[in-house]
Order: C-alpha cells, then sequence, then structure tokens
C-alpha cells in the first residue's frame, strides 16, 4: 500500500527529531546566544547608522524638531532600544529621549574618533547591561556631531534564556508532538492547493478578484526602501512586483512578465519573496486573473464607449430632419434614423432587416435595387430627385445615394439621405410665377400709358360729336356706345396703372366703422335697384384703424362690387366687423351668390384671373384688394360655399383681418380701456 503524502511528511518529520534532537539542542543553544547577541550588535550599528545618515539635514540645519522625531521613531522601533540622542561637535546634547532629563555621564562614556564608522561599549547601570553605540555624524569630511544609542542587552539575554527553554521543551516533547508537527507543516501545503482550487473554482464563477498568493511579510518597497506612489507595485500586497508592468525601479525591464522575468529574477526583491513551487503557482495565478480582469475591463471600456457612440450618433441622426438609412451589400437595412421611420410610417423594428422588396411597391422595389446595384458597381454616387405620390398628396424628394466600406465585413455598403424638397418646389414656382407677374406689370404700365392719351382723345372727340348730333338719331347712339367702351377701356387702364405702381399713401386714424358705412351709403341704392339687400352688424364700440381710409374704403368697394356680381338679382350681402380680439378687427363680407368653385379658390387673387364675362370685369380688383390689405399688413381669407350658416347665404365669405391702433384721444381698442405699456 502506497503512503499518502501526508504520511510521508510524518515519517521524515519523526525522523528528524530521532536523529537530530540531542546534537541540535546543545549545538543551538550555543549558536542562538551568540547569533542573537551578534544580530543585537549589528542592529544596532546599522540603526546608529541610518540615524547618522539621516541626522545630517537636520543638523546642518539647526532643526531640532525634526531631529526630536527622529530620535523619537528609532526608540520606537523595538522595546530593546534604551535611548538615543544627539551630540554636537563639542559634546553638547542637542536632542535625547530620556524623560527624567539627560544623564551627563553618558557624554564621556563612549567616544568615537572622526577616522572611525562607529564604536561600542557594554555600560552597567546596576539594573540593566546597555550596549552603547557611537556613530559619527560626517559630511565630506567634516564632523557635525555624534549619534548615540542604546540597546538593551539584559533583555536580550533574558529572551535567549527563554528561548532554550523553550528548545529544550520542543526537542523533548518533538517524538510525542510528531503528528502536530507534521499537520501543522503540512497543513499550509494542502491549504494553499485547496485556496488555488477555490480560487480557479471563482475564477471559472467568474470572480476574477479571489486571491490565492499568501500576503508577504517584507515588501518590495520595504527591501528596496521606495516610496513612488505612482508605481504599480507600490502598497499592492496581493501581487509580486515582477509580475506587474510598468513597475519603476531603475533594475526593472519595460514590459510584461516574459520581458522582465529574466531581470526580476536577480533582483534582491524576488530572491527574498519568491516562495516554493505551490507559491510559485499562486502567484501566477493571481497574476493570471490580474491579467484576465484588466484586460475584461478594457473591453467592458471600450464596449461602454461604443455604446454611449452609438447612442449618441443615433440621437443625432434622428434629430436631423432628413431621412438618412444604411444597408449593407445585400440591400438589408441595417440601420434608419426616425425620418426614415416617419417617411414609411414604420417602426425602426420593422424596417431593419429588411429589403427593399419587403417596403416599397414592386415597381419602385425593382427601380432601388437597380440603383443599389449600379452605386455598389460603379462606387460612385447617385444624386437625383423622385415625385413621389401618396394619400397626401405629390412629394418631391431628393436623394443622395453613396457607397461606404462596411468595417466588419470589408464589403461595400450603402448610404442613403434625402430631405424633402416640395416646399422648396413650390417656392421656386413661385418665385417664378412672381417673376412673371413683375414683367407683366410693366408691361401692363408701359402698355397703359401708351393707351391713355389716344384713349383721352377718342372720349373727347365722341363726347363733342356726340352733343352735335341728334339725341334720339341712330348715330347719337352709336357714339354713345363709343363714349361707353372708352369709358371701360380708361377704367381698364385706371386699374391696370394701380395694379403696377403704388400710389402716394395718406396714414390717418379713422373708425373702420364710419368708412364701411360709407361706402355702402353710396352702393346701398344701386344693389337696391336689383332687390340685393345689404345687412349690417357693427361692433359696438368704435374699431379705430390706422392707415389710408380711401385705400381700405377701396378695399370694401371691391369686395361689395364681387358679391353684388356674384348675385346680381335678389340676395343679401352681410357686413359685419368685429373687434373681441386684443389688438386685431375683424371684418366680414358675405353673400348668397353662386359661390366660388373649389378649383379656383387659390386662384381668385392673381392678377387679371376672373370668372366674369369680357365687358364686366378686368381680373384685376381682388389683386388690388389684396395688395392693399398687405400694405395694412393685415390679411384676407376666403370661404365658399355657404359658410355663413344659413341656406339663404350659402354664397362666399371673406374675412379681412387688421391690426387695430390705439386712438389717441378716446383712448380706446376694440371698445375696451386699454394702455400702451
Amino acid at each position: 500500500m502506497k503512503l499518502g503524502f501526508r504520511n510521508k511528511i510524518y515519517l521524515g518529520i519523526l525522523s528528524l527529531l530521532l536523529i537530530q534532537g540531542l546534537v541540535v539542542f546543545f549545538w543551538v543553544s550555543h549558536v542562538m546566544k551568540e547569533s542573537i547577541l551578534a544580530e543585537i550588535k549589528n542592529r544596532g550599528i546599522t540603526i546608529g547608522r541610518n540615524l547618522s545618515a539621516r541626522m545630517v539635514e537636520p543638523l546642518l540645519a539647526m532643526d531640532f524638531l525634526r531631529m526630536k522625531v527622529l530620535v523619537d521613531e528609532t526608540v520606537q522601533l523595538g522595546d530593546d532600544i534604551f535611548y538615543a540622542f544627539v551630540l554636537d561637535r563639542n559634546g553638547t546634547p542637542l536632542v535625547y529621549t530620556f524623560k527624567h532629563g539627560f544623564p551627563t555621564e553618558l557624554k564621556t562614556v563612549n567616544w568615537v574618533s572622526d577616522h572611525k564608522k562607529g564604536s561600542m561599549k557594554l555600560l552597567d547601570t546596576g539594573e540593566h547591561l546597555i550596549y552603547d553605540y557611537a556613530v559619527p555624524v560626517i559630511i565630506h569630511g567634516n564632523r557635525l556631531g555624534t549619534m548615540r544609542l542604546g540597546l538593551f542587552r539584559t533583555r536580550a539575554e533574558k529572551a535567549v534564556n527563554k528561548i532554550l527553554i523553550s528548545a529544550l521543551v520542543t526537542i523533548l516533547f518533538a517524538i510525542f508532538a510528531a503528528g502536530v508537527v507534521g499537520t501543522l507543516l503540512l497543513n499550509p501545503v494542502t491549504e494553499s492547493i485547496k485556496k488555488l482550487y477555490a480560487s480557479s473554482e471563482q475564477a471559472l464563477r467568474g470572480n476574477l478578484d479571489a486571491r490565492t498568493a499568501p500576503m508577504l511579510k517584507k515588501n518590495c518597497w520595504d527591501i528596496m526602501q521606495c516610496h513612488q506612489n505612482e508605481c504599480p507595485a507600490y502598497k499592492n500586497y496581493h501581487h509580486r512586483c515582477w509580475y506587474l508592468a510598468g513597475t519603476l525601479c531603475p533594475t526593472c525591464v519595460e514590459g510584461e512578465y516574459a520581458k522582465k522575468i529574466d531581470s526580476c529574477q536577480q533582483c534582491k526583491v524576488y530572491k527574498q519573496c519568491s516562495g516554493d513551487e505551490i507559491q510559485s503557482l499562486a502567484e501566477s495565478f493571481d497574476a493570471m486573473t490580474l491579467s484576465l480582469k484588466g484586460n475584461l475591463t478594457d473591453l467592458r471600456d471600450t464596449e461602454g464607449v461604443l455604446s454611449e457612440q452609438k447612442a449618441l450618433l443615433q440621437t443625432i441622426l434622428d434629430a436631423i430632419p432628413d431621412f438618412i438609412s444604411l444597408q449593407d451589400h445585400e440591400g438589408r437595412y441595417v440601420s434608419v434614423n426616425e425620418a426614415f421611420c416617419k417617411m414609411l410610417n414604420k417602426n425602426k423594428t420593422d424596417i431593419v432587416g429588411q429589403k427593399n422588396s419587403n417596403l416599397f411597391l414592386k415597381n419602385r422595389a425593382v427601380l432601388y435595387d437597380q440603383e443599389d446595384k449600379q452605386v455598389l458597381d460603379t462606387r460612385r454616387p447617385l444624386v437625383k430627385e423622385n415625385k413621389v405620390g401618396g394619400s397626401k398628396g405629390i412629394k418631391w424628394l431628393h436623394v443622395v445615394k453613396i457607397s461606404v466600406l462596411e468595417a466588419n465585413h470589408g464589403k461595400m455598403g450603402i448610404v442613403c439621405s434625402g430631405r424633402d424638397i416640395t416646399q422648396l418646389k413650390a417656392v421656386q414656382e413661385q418665385l417664378a410665377h412672381a417673376q412673371k407677374m413683375e414683367s407683366v406689370g410693366r408691361l401692363a404700365a408701359g402698355v397703359a400709358h401708351e393707351i391713355n392719351t389716344p384713349l383721352g382723345i377718342i372720349l373727347g372727340y365722341s363726347q363733342l360729336l356726340q352733343e352735335e348730333l341728334e339725341p334720339n338719331s341712330q348715330s347719337h347712339e352709336d357714339v354713345a356706345t363709343i363714349v361707353k367702351q372708352t369709358k371701360n377701356c380708361s377704367r381698364i387702364v385706371a386699374d391696370l396703372l394701380s395694379f403696377s405702381r403704388s400710389s402716394e399713401s395718406h396714414i390717418s386714424e379713422f373708425n373702420m366703422n364710419e368708412a364701411i358705412e360709407e361706402v355702402i351709403g353710396m352702393v346701398e341704392h344701386t344693389f337696391g335697384l336689383n332687390h340685393v339687400i345689404v345687412k349690417r352688424e357693427y361692433h359696438k364700440h368704435p374699431l379705430w384703424v390706422k392707415g389710408d381710409k380711401e385705400k381700405l374704403k377701396q378695399v370694401v368697394i371691391n369686395l361689395l362690387n364681387n358679391s353684388f356680381d356674384a348675385i346680381q338679382k335678389d340676395g343679401v350681402i352681410r357686413v359685419t366687423t368685429d373687434g373681441r380680439r386684443e389688438n386685431e378687427i375683424k371684418i366680414s363680407i358675405s353673400d348668397s351668390g353662386c359661390g366660388i368653385p373649389k378649383e379656383n379658390i387659390n386662384k381668385i387673387f392673381e392678377p387679371f384671373y376672373t370668372t366674369k364675362g369680357p365687358d364686366k370685369g378686368t381680373g384685376l380688383g381682388l389683386s388690388v384688394t389684396f395688395g392693399i390689405i398687405k400694405e395694412h399688413k393685415g390679411s384676407i381669407k376666403v370661404y365658399s360655399p355657404g359658410l355663413s350658416g344659413r341656406k339663404e347665404e350659402g354664397g362666399t365669405q371673406f374675412i379681412v383681418t387688421l391690426p387695430a391702433h390705439l386712438n389717441g384721444k378716446k383712448g380706446e381698442i376694440n371698445g375696451e380701456n386699454s394702455r400702451i405699456g
């Protein structure tokens, strides 16, 4: 039957105890005493030299506080240190650790010359034997003073005696305690193996902070007397310095473990701190988990940064009004922004991973696939304008497609960006129309000036000729027709001039209700001949307006004439004013006429547009009206048919909105007391 690892250890310990028991006792007793005493002596010399070296700077600066701190710290290093004090070059005590005054006889009992490194004497105080050490404090050959240190010998001898008694007792009971000793010797090994196994299990479960290697009694910063806080090994109790990268020792080689281990094996720290194979295995395991933890931390940090960047990029893309999409080399959508989703009226999850054939109609999907293939094959950008029809009408889209290289697969993908340019197209059309109307206006002005003079001559001679003819003759009626038509031409020319140029305005403050009543008073009789009634509903308070009264009266006349022409006979025109909203008045003129077709509602304010007969209108009345209202910073809207709510008045309604004005004398706006603030 083979012996186990633990039993082998037991037998080995028992054999050693039987063979070496007595020999070791007598030899150890002598050697131990001498060694301890020698160690005490060496320790005293070492402490004295170190202290003298550290005392140079305070002596030069005569920094008594620092000298006091140094000697106090020295005494606190161990119970065997009795005293420490410093003498200057004349032998005068500077600082000391005696609590009841300095014993003057100590100054001369141990003196050391300048050329010696130190002196030791054994002193008998009657109660204790003291090793007194004297070390000169010298810098550049100049003696600054003397460092004195006292260590107890009596305590050391007592310690030696106790150790000898303990050794004797240990040897006497060694055989009987072989099992215990074997267990004590074996337990660290078995515990280390168990701890290593437990740490490996923890690492497998994801806990990389498990520690396996034992704590060192003396660390690298203690051995090297290093205090570099920035060194990764400083105050790191769980990892050995030779496993750490970036250590700051002068002998360290830069790099990881594989590069620096050869130089570290020659370092005294490695020689003092490295252990057996089990300890080395535990230390290697800790270094491995540390490296893994660092790599995992870097990966998590990188993943976090990438996630943040991705979220930030997506936020930016979603905030852009242009629609943007990214497709892979197979045409699948990889990423889209919010505008793209709104354009398709789908969620992002419904789009990502799909192809054009799953998102668009068949013909359009085929077209988009052909365009994508062309961009991928030629690697040239595609810029185009798409005319797209939908439930909300026709839209114009400006689209750009660019090929990009996919980072993961090294294959080409496509970035598509576009924007809705429907309004831009409309603005372009309006601009072109405005330019055309500007040209028409200039032409109209020129034509009007050229025609006005001959019309005046024709009218003058016609009227003269009419006076000379018999009133009831056919010639008189023919000339009357010429006069009538000439006046119509003059009126058309006047409208053209009014449309093509701005006449001088006469600004004043007036009550809009009174101005409207003046206009109605002029036309009411004429309208009444055709049984057209004008109904008034004025606001109960004056509506003060600042502007050109005659021009605004012309607006009312034009709108009333339009309503009368739409009714022709037997109807109602309703005029309403309202000033309930602050700083704003409204004028509503509605009729019970035939109304305006829906397709013509947006054309009525265009110059020369009219639905009347050839001899009944020039198409400039509403254009002039629109211009006057805009000049007064107002607005005009038209509703047709039947917005008045009354069946007998189901024609057209014009609503004019003008800014109200504060009358300086009456201090009223829209009938309410107000003030400007």
